[in-house]
């Protein structure tokens, strides 16, 4: 699924908060809308397929409790359930870490060999224009970066990966995201 208007993204906007006052078809229909860009969020995170429906329903259950804390002039309706599924998974990463993180350079490796959801998420352009913003940074911040968001590694642990200061490692992100941001604006 990719947001690609902004007719659509108020569609969704509209949808979640029709959710926060307990509608199920809106619910159900931002489901429907939404879900497989979500999996595809927690698949590429998590690797394991169960993992990431079990972080799916987490997160769609979440939001049907959550959704009258939507605040359109935070966030756009997708950002909000992204960044929602993304924290999910991130909490689930942690709880396993020993056993679901290997070498973070071979996530750009994982295939996923069934047609699913996942891969239409992956193919659409708002993913394509992400890795070509990534692309842009430099190596050092681009692997920090990647790490950070599909492991949920924390400052303190890419520092001492990286072998730097946890402020510089701070700065590195920080600027990374701004620069991020400013790619994916243009």
């Amino acid at each position: 699924m990719s947001v690609s208007s902004p007719a659509e993204r108020d569609e969704l906007n509209q949808l979640l908060l029709q959710t926060g006052r307990n509608d199920q078809k809106a619910f159900a229909e931002l489901y429907r809308r939404t879900s497989s860009k979500l999996f595809g969020v927690c698949l590429r995170m998590l690797r394991d397929r169960g993992e990431a429906e079990d972080v799916l329903q987490e997160t769609y259950t979440t939001v049907w409790r959550r959704a009258a804390t939507f605040d359109v002039a935070k966030a756009s309706a997708i950002t909000w359930l992204v960044t929602l599924s993304r924290n999910k998974a991130i909490d689930r990463l942690r709880q396993h870490r020993e056993e679901l993180l290997d070498d973070p350079a071979r996530f750009d490796e994982t295939v996923d060999e069934q047609p699913t959801p996942a891969a239409g998420a992956e193919t659409s352009q708002e993913y394509r224009r992400l890795q070509h913003c990534l692309d842009e940074l430099e190596p050092q911040q681009q692997r920090s970066v990647r790490e950070a968001f599909f492991t949920g590694a924390t400052y303190n642990e890419l520092a001492t990966r990286c072998k730097v200061p946890l402020g510089t490692m701070k700065s590195w992100i920080r600027r990374s995201l701004m620069q991020l941001r400013t790619c994916l604006d243009s």
